[in-house]
């Protein structure tokens, strides 16, 4: 259940990000390192997205789950994609949040620019 929501989550997202004018490059990058969410580019800038899902803020808000230790992780995975991916050795690249609400039926969508 819980992965089903996560994924409904990051298919959200992804919508909202091409709405907004984004490319999305990847979804669930994995290496030994861990998983990107989301590879999305805009322009000259790639963001590094991770999708946090929740149903209810009873546990605080999903950008709180996004704790020190994985924003390290996720600066290490977003060097070692850049490296990997020679072509986009010109860009900038920043690290995005993107908090999805689930209510019923319906979701609500916060795309946090440069969170971390």
């Amino acid at each position: 259940m819980k992965k089903q929501l996560g994924a409904l989550g990051e298919a959200k997202s992804c919508a909202y990000l091409i709405n907004e004018g984004y490319e999305i490059l990847d979804r669930n990058y994995r290496t030994k390192f861990g998983e990107i969410d989301i590879v999305a580019r805009k322009g000259d800038t790639v963001a590094f997205v991770e999708v946090k899902t929740r149903r209810s803020i009873g546990f605080g808000l999903p950008r709180e789950a996004v704790n020190t230790r994985k924003q390290i992780n996720y600066y290490r995975l977003g060097e070692y994609y850049i490296q990997t991916h020679r072509y986009l050795k010109s860009v900038s690249y920043r690290f995005d949040v993107m908090e999805v609400y689930k209510d019923g039926e319906d979701f609500r969508v916060e795309h946090i620019v440069n969170a971390f």
